[in-house]
């Protein structure tokens, strides 16, 4: 009978039952179609984390390719001809071009190699095929970290690395071949003795600026967040996303919940819906030392933020200077944001202190007075209405701006996520018809007001909020705390922040979002938060301790694995004594403590390979005895040739001898290659205490 190709993928294997499996479902398949299988399972682990990211047709493409590859070991059909795959083939990398516009960079590139690694495994016809599917699966298991690197990713790509060099050990055995346990073991060995020098190599070769991760040009797309503009509903998006915005480290005492308001982006000019910002200018140095002597005690953060693809930093209100980064300037604009000189395309930290000011103190040019009053024409006629009412009713701004900050208090404002659709004059909507909105809602239709009365007013975005974990003392600020808030221009104050939603909401500003809204699932059939029941609030508070327990793991790996920069590095090889180095002493010192690390490996290795089993020390014996007697044993001669060698009719041995030889011989090839017992295991005294005297008696 021909042998299928599925049966041609391996080389010189076993074709009888493969029965030494540990697990169940592997017993009753032959040894090529579980070898293959357990392939299978490898290359699922290593396309799974892709999955989330790439497009819906190509997930669906591979799990159908996987299933199809699966079903043809299983039935043992053929593997598909060539004029089949090359049209599908293609037929795919042209739909990789038409969603990317390329076949370049991460996105385009990482799900070319997921349908090539696909396509691959309907095509193995020879063993060489097999090296370039584990190859193949190596490579892609390495670029799940250009969209995770968490903790959990790590973890899952250690198991699939194990699981890899698990298919690659299976495929090289001939013959019987170990349980699959014993195969994953050893698998997992191998990887444990690549630690030490991976150590070595992460702690002491010389650190590039960035990650190595964000260096594809569209490596830094899809990051959440807040952007550069602000429109109805841009912010109640980020508000049920629990994604991590930035950590902070408090070096003095946390303020009060109502006073943690993380500046981001300021936004001037509006066109009728949207509110972008306006050109920036650096800091005035009068009101650099204003803001060096604001009043009230001064908290320093460390504060570690996430990617988020924009030009600024967050820090809580008001920063008295812009922090530091390696790689890139940072400056305080004019309107006090914390600006960088590039995008903010990697994790980074920094350090800046505070002073808790609900007034910025600033010497404002005309020109930016001015900015700070236009608006769009033919837009909003009732608010200018209003806004003209107010001011005819109060000639003071401060009077102006409590009158509009108890309409919002009194006119049965509501503070929701999914508010009416507004029309061209959105203002006069939210404020007279709907008013239902989101904080967007609030601070727009306020700054629109301040203006019409003649207040210079702007927008600012940010975050107000953040949530101390018990664990290990980190506050988390998330995207559902993205605000957006207020400033006028009152003077002699300067700059006054201004927050309707407090006004409209206060629960918002003294309680995290998460408590103040209801969550729920399936389009509120499900209630997340039901508020009642003892069993919900015990779940509620172990999910609670999880939760902070899982995070304060996802920080430490953030800040001792990923944050591991070229000045951390230096810190660490200062710490060694290292003060003063140039290229050749850190080769040097990396080449040192790497041969140590590989020494500390592989000297244990090869003095356990010196030392001799004891069953081979016996055969040795015996084959020394039977050269004695003129029988000597050929170098290619196994232990069964030899031995019907030796018990052959012709053998020159005695008959009691040959007796002997026999029964020595079978139970030392049992021991020595039975399915119970590896090349370093060593049977039990009673029966290496019977091969010893089998031995004696052959004489």
């Amino acid at each position: 009978m021909t042998a299928t190709p599925t049966a041609r993928i391996s080389v010189k294997m076993d074709e009888q039952p493969f029965l030494q499996y540990s697990i169940s479902w592997f017993r009753v398949l032959t040894r090529d179609k579980s070898d293959t299988l357990l392939l299978l399972t490898a290359c699922a682990m290593v396309l799974l984390p892709h999955f989330g990211h790439l497009p819906w047709w190509t997930s669906v493409t591979c799990a159908g390719l996987l299933a199809w590859r699966g079903w043809i070991t299983l039935s043992g059909q053929r593997l598909p001809p060539i004029w089949l795959l090359l049209p599908l083939a293609l037929l795919t990398m042209a739909g990789v071009y038409a969603d990317h516009r390329t076949l370049l960079g991460r996105d385009a590139g990482v799900a070319m190699l997921v349908l090539l690694l696909t396509f691959k495994l309907l095509e193995m016809r020879a063993r060489r095929d097999l090296f370039v599917v584990l190859l193949l699966s190596f490579f892609l298991l390495l670029t799940t970290f250009f969209y995770s690197q968490s903790v959990l990713t790590a973890l899952m790509m250690i198991v699939t690395l194990v699981l890899i060099l698990t298919v690659q050990l299976s495929f090289q055995y001939t013959g019987i071949v170990p349980p699959l346990r014993q195969r994953l073991r050893l698998g997992g060995l191998i990887l444990a003795l690549a630690v030490p020098l991976t150590l070595v190599l992460f702690l002491v070769f010389p650190r590039i600026q960035g990650p190595l991760w964000g260096l594809p040009g569209d490596a830094h797309g899809g990051r959440s967040g807040l952007s550069d503009s602000m429109a109805p509903g841009n912010i109640s998006e980020l508000a049920l996303s629990d994604d991590i915005a930035f950590r902070i480290k408090f070096l003095d005492p946390p303020p009060a919940p109502a006073n943690r308001y993380w500046r981001g982006a300021v936004l001037g000019d509006f066109d009728g819906r949207t509110w972008t910002q306006t050109r920036v200018s650096t800091l005035a140095g009068e009101a650099r030392s204003a803001l060096a002597s604001l009043p009230g005690a001064a908290i320093r953060q460390q504060i570690t933020m996430e990617p988020n693809g924009q030009r600024w930093l967050f820090a809580l209100e008001a920063p008295r200077a812009a922090p530091t980064l390696e790689d890139m300037s940072v400056r305080i604009t004019g309107d006090h944001q914390i600006r960088t000189s590039r995008p903010i395309g990697e994790r980074v930290r920094y350090d800046v202190i505070s002073h808790i000011a609900s007034a910025l103190p600033d010497h404002a040019t005309p020109s930016v007075l001015q900015q700070a009053l236009r608006l769009p024409e033919n837009f909003n006629p009732r608010t200018l209405t209003f806004a003209a009412t107010l001011r005819s009713q109060w000639r003071d701004d401060t009077a102006l701006v409590n009158a509009a900050l108890d309409f919002f208090r009194h006119e049965h404002f509501i503070y929701t996520l999914e508010p009416p659709l507004l029309g061209k004059d959105s203002v006069d909507d939210f404020l007279f018809s709907s008013r239902a909105g989101f904080c967007e809602h609030y601070a727009s239709a306020f700054v629109v007001l301040m203006r019409a009365a003649g207040i210079p007013a702007r927008v600012v975005t940010g975050y107000q909020g953040g949530e101390i974990n018990s664990v290990d003392g980190m506050m988390t600020v998330r995207q559902s705390d993205a605000h957006a808030w207020s400033e006028v221009w009152l003077p002699p104050r300067g700059w006054v922040r201004i927050d309707p939603t407090a006004a409209a909401a206060p629960g918002r500003i003294e309680t995290q979002l998460n408590n103040l809204l209801p969550r729920s699932m399936f389009g509120g059939l499900i209630n997340l938060n039901p508020g009642q029941g003892d069993w919900w609030s015990k779940l509620s508070s172990a999910a609670t301790i999880v939760r902070a327990n899982w995070e304060a793991l996802n920080n430490g790996w953030n800040q001792w694995a990923l944050n591991y920069t070229p000045d951390r590095q230096r810190s660490f090889l200062a710490a060694l004594g290292f003060e003063q180095f140039d290229w050749r002493a850190l080769i040097a010192l990396m080449s040192a403590i790497a041969a140590v690390a590989v020494g500390t490996v592989t000297l244990p290795l090869l003095l356990a390979r010196s030392r001799a089993n004891p069953l081979d020390k016996l055969y040795s014996a015996l084959c020394a005895r039977m050269a004695g007697r003129g029988i000597e044993r050929e170098k290619h001669e196994g232990p069964s040739s030899y031995r019907r060698r030796l018990c052959a009719t012709d053998s020159p041995l005695p008959p009691a001898t040959k007796l002997a030889v026999e029964r020595f011989m079978n139970l030392y090839e049992a021991l020595r290659y039975g399915a119970d017992c590896g090349p370093d295991n060593i049977p039990p005294a009673p029966l290496m205490a019977k091969l010893k005297l089998l031995l004696s008696q052959c004489r």
